[in-house]
């Protein structure tokens, strides 16, 4: 394998940094902000103590819920994109604030994944979890929140 030869890695390295300035001005995807109160959130449907809902408006509400706490590097492309995907398929798989609109088989599937993936640490994901410490649920709080799915769960099948 053949290097390239210093000024050929700085012609290389100014054109990456041109096309990385110049995406800066290709507008961001909407943002996932809502002013509409949740009246068909799951809060509603299952009222739940503060502990669990500080847990989830941590760990969970960004990518799934209609509004995102959005970090400062959220404005820098091309991590807007990356974010925006992550919330976007975030939602379509479960969404707190239009929890009340599924159908009651769907959201007796959605209580018990939601348990089964917080139990097994798939949730949240290791990506969010790297950038916001909050998110790093305890066994405890894992604890928690699958022991309260899983009651909600077993209450909403009868």
């Amino acid at each position: 394998m053949r290097y390239l030869p210093k000024s050929r890695w700085k012609k290389a390295g100014l054109v990456l940094l041109l096309i990385f300035g110049l995406i800066q001005f290709i507008p961001g995807p909407e943002r996932n902000i809502s002013s509409a109160t949740a009246h068909k959130g799951m809060e509603q449907l299952y009222p739940m103590p503060d502990s669990i809902m500080q847990i989830l408006k941590a760990a969970c509400y960004d990518c799934h819920s209609n509004n995102t706490n959005y970090p400062w590097y959220s404005t820098i492309q091309p991590v807007a994109w990356f974010l925006n995907r992550h919330i976007v398929e975030g939602k379509e798989e479960l969404n707190f604030d239009e929890f009340e609109t599924y159908s009651k088989r769907r959201q007796q599937s959605k209580l018990k994944s939601i348990a089964s993936q917080v139990k097994d640490g798939d949730m949240p994901l290791t990506s969010y979890k790297l950038l916001h410490k909050k998110a790093r649920l305890s066994g405890k709080e894992r604890s928690m929140i699958t022991k309260w799915f899983l009651e909600k769960y077993d209450t909403s099948k009868n």
